[in-house]
């Protein structure tokens, strides 16, 4: 496998805030195509995007984002510390503004240098789904995948792909 050259996170920015409201317009506008064929385009993409991009260049959504932790995440994860699940939410997590378990900061404790995760085989559930673009029923979070566009660099490819297509 060709190594990818890391992303260039100051760049994707200016991206991502350039085209922040084109992109929120047209996702938008997708609320109104059928929801069959729109995930059918948006799986394509979602396919087609993730062969030629590496995540281990960026890790973006590791560095300023955080999931949602769910109780078995939390179970999941401080047994793969080997911590009491007590101990692990006072050491890493706090409740946000929708009263959802999220990391006390970012990037993720658990990132390595190399945008490796230490705890990539017990991750949250929200981490394992992420970037979310090959769900059913896209039309029902064109929202969060505008939000996505903002945070990572293959979902913001998508999109301009899409716009081709859609």
């Amino acid at each position: 496998m060709l190594t990818q050259p890391a992303v260039d996170l100051e760049q994707f920015k200016i991206q991502s805030k350039n085209k922040e409201r084109e992109n929120r317009k047209y996702l938008s506008s997708l609320k109104k195509q059928d929801s069959r064929k729109l995930d059918d385009v948006f799986h394509s993409v979602h396919e087609e995007v993730f062969e030629e991009f590496d995540c281990l260049t960026c890790a973006n959504c590791c560095k300023t984002t955080s999931p949602i932790f769910y109780q078995t995440d939390i179970e999941r994860v401080s047994k793969a510390l080997r911590m009491k699940p007590g101990d692990f939410i006072t050491k890493y997590l706090r409740i946000d503004e929708d009263k959802d378990y999220v990391l006390q900061s970012s990037p993720c404790p658990f990132l390595d240098s190399d945008n490796y995760c230490s705890v990539y085989e017990d991750r949250p559930k929200a981490c394992r789904e992420y970037p979310h673009t090959d769900r059913k029923k896209m039309v029902q979070i064109t929202e969060l995948t505008f939000k996505n566009t903002m945070v990572c660099p293959a979902v913001f490819e998508m999109v301009e792909r899409l716009k081709k297509v859609i």
